[in-house]
């Protein structure tokens, strides 16, 4: 007669289940492949990602508001990184004329 001992639960912590969910979210492969690919269980994956989703609040896309001003920071963005670029290059210059 074979007594088996009931299997021990494992523990993970926030990192590993926030990083599955990320995971999860960001290749959009399939709970199960992933899944079997850390070595967690499928039931339990998908409740991290259940729980993540309704943690947002639906708040995961983003409104044409925020999609407009986002547009215009990184418009903001690349002009003050050409301004940037722009001053690096005549400081270079000056120094070069007041060297010689």
């Amino acid at each position: 007669m074979r007594i088996e001992m009931p299997e021990t639960r494992k523990k993970y912590d926030r990192e590993f289940r926030e990083g599955a969910v990320w995971i999860v979210e960001e290749t959009g492969k399939p709970i199960a492949q992933i899944a079997r690919d850390l070595g967690v269980n499928e039931g339990t994956l998908g409740n991290w990602v259940n729980r993540a989703r309704a943690g947002r609040d639906g708040s995961w896309s983003l409104s044409s508001g925020d999609y407009d001003e986002l547009k215009r920071l990184r418009a903001e963005n690349a002009e003050l990184r050409m301004e940037r670029d722009v001053l690096k290059r005549s400081v270079v210059l000056w120094v070069k004329v007041a060297t010689k």
